[in-house]
């Protein structure tokens, strides 16, 4: 792919893009935890059917956060972020704190964050780390047992919709990297980039559902095809008359 006279970009990323650093994903082989379903507990349903066993998960998940780091691909895209001139806005569907530990700055978490909290009584969103629990209080208004994890379930709208869909509007390349193609609305991201104009690429450990849709496809491991492409990418623009 010739990327240049490229200038605004958005990448998505999904959870193979933090599988390599050891936090399964939520779709593959090992993707269920100790025999629920996912939607057993990342729905509003199973968080009013059963809120200890949806605290007892996300407190799971937030001290595995703990054990790992950012592998090579959070690290390009990092740097990415760092030293591209023009717009750039990096969309994860991860709810890991991995981006930010390398170093990213133009990020949006579309399905919240496994460090945030959201206080159900008075509508506060705050930082948090450790065990969560049913009985936690909020630091705000001090109600206790109304704290549920910043994390956008099934059968909820992602966050920042409309930033995203304006990004994407304006991108000139958009790139996908470690997701299923399986899950809406971020599925059909490549849809409106395309419709826009843009460029289309997808990195993924194998083809996804959606791959057809993309103008090239690259597969392999994140870590090392992410680096790849960015400095790929930071080569095409250094040679680009529209970057003298």
């Amino acid at each position: 792919m010739d990327f240049s006279g490229i200038r605004n970009i958005v990448i998505l990323t999904g959870a193979g893009v933090s599988a390599e650093s050891g936090l399964a994903t939520f779709r593959g082989p090992d993707g269920l935890w100790e025999g629920h379903r996912v939607e057993d507990v990342c729905t509003p349903e199973a968080y009013r059917r059963d809120p200890a066993l949806v605290h007892q998960f996300y407190d799971a998940r937030r001290e595995k956060l703990g054990t790992v780091q950012p592998n090579a691909a959070h690290e390009a895209l990092a740097r990415l972020d760092a030293e591209w001139p023009g717009e750039l806005l990096l969309v994860t569907q991860n709810v890991d704190d991995l981006h930010e530990r390398a170093g990213s700055k133009r990020l949006l978490h579309m399905h919240g964050e496994l460090t945030s909290a959201w206080c159900l009584a008075c509508d506060e969103r705050f930082g948090w780390s450790g065990p969560m629990g049913e009985e936690a209080s909020c630091p705000s208004c001090g109600e206790r047992g109304r704290i549920r994890p910043d994390i956008v379930w099934f059968g909820e709208m992602p966050y920042e919709m409309e930033r995203i869909e304006e990004a994407l509007q304006r991108a000139d390349l958009f790139v996908s990297v470690g997701t299923s193609g399986a899950v809406y609305p971020a599925a059909g991201f490549v849809q409106t980039a395309r419709y826009c104009g843009a460029k289309t690429l997808e990195i993924n450990l194998e083809p996804s559902l959606g791959s057809y849709m993309f103008d090239e496809s690259r597969t392999g491991r994140a870590g090392e095809v992410v680096p790849a492409w960015v400095d790929e990418l930071l080569q095409s623009d250094q040679s680009s008359p529209i970057s003298r």
